[in-house]
């Protein structure tokens, strides 16, 4: 496939789907003609959701967003990026405990591939302390309207279930 400048790669286990990492999408999305949510699997890591589940999940959210794509897959970001035509890959930051894993990540992925760069969007201010792992944690206690605060409302019966179904409650 052709690389393309204007098309970037938002990597992520997005597991659950947080506001913060919908604030990357919109934003991601105004800076390039295409953005692609790479939804990665990892078999090691025991998720709340299957990949096609996210996907599906992920998609409904942005379907609003003309320009976004949500797909799976395996492997390395850079590999994958390289397999959407891409040069970037977008990644949100909240802090700098992240700031530190990205930066050793974005080495690894340089010597990996130096063509592909890596692009950081910072957290709007109200989304810089969201985590999926602290969804996962409130879920049992907050209200739906507690909960709107950290995830799209139209995802709140499906985290509820799926924590529910882990023992969360």
């Amino acid at each position: 496939m052709p690389v393309d400048s204007r098309i970037a790669v938002y990597t992520g286990s997005f597991d659950p789907f947080t506001l913060g990492h919908l604030n990357v999408i919109e934003r991601a999305s105004r800076l390039v003609d295409r953005l692609i949510v790479g939804i990665g699997i990892n078999l090691e890591k025991q998720s709340l959701f299957s990949p096609e589940e996210r996907v599906e999940l992920v998609g409904n959210v942005t379907e609003q967003l003309g320009n976004v794509e949500v797909r799976t897959f395996s492997g390395l970001a850079v590999r994958f990026v390289r397999e959407c035509g891409a040069r970037v890959i977008v990644r949100g930051i909240r802090s700098l405990t992240d700031m530190e894993a990205e930066f050793t990540m974005t080495l690894a992925n340089r010597k990996l591939d130096p063509a592909v760069e890596t692009v950081f969007l910072m957290a709007d201010d109200e989304f810089s302390h969201v985590s999926s792992t602290l969804i996962k944690q409130i879920t049992p206690l907050a209200s739906d309207e507690e909960l709107a605060r950290f995830v799209p409302e139209q995802l709140i019966p499906a985290i509820r279930a799926k924590v529910a179904a882990a023992g969360g409650s």
